[in-house]
């Protein structure tokens, strides 16, 4: 049987405020299936910084992991780049 591999997702942190939390937006491209026009969504992931190293602006990938908290179901793996 294979693994699957994780679905790593890059965005912007757009708080860090809480302690070991960053809020990550994940914006992605769809395409209107009458109309073809593309748009955007976006959504947010709380994910685990347990350093506190990054900061708001800076680019993250994050990954799914099992569940932190409540609302935490992501870690934090790497600064893709800062703002």
């Amino acid at each position: 049987m294979e693994n699957k591999a994780k679905s790593v997702k890059k965005g912007t942190v757009i708080s860090d405020k809480s302690d070991k939390t960053i809020v990550v937006l994940v914006e992605r491209t769809k395409e209107h299936p009458k109309y073809h026009k593309k748009y955007k969504v976006s959504k947010k992931f709380k994910a685990h910084d347990e350093e506190n190293q990054f900061k708001a602006g800076d680019i993250v990938e994050i990954e799914p992991v099992k569940p932190i908290s409540k609302e935490k179901h992501y870690k934090a793996l790497r600064k893709v780049e800062s703002k």
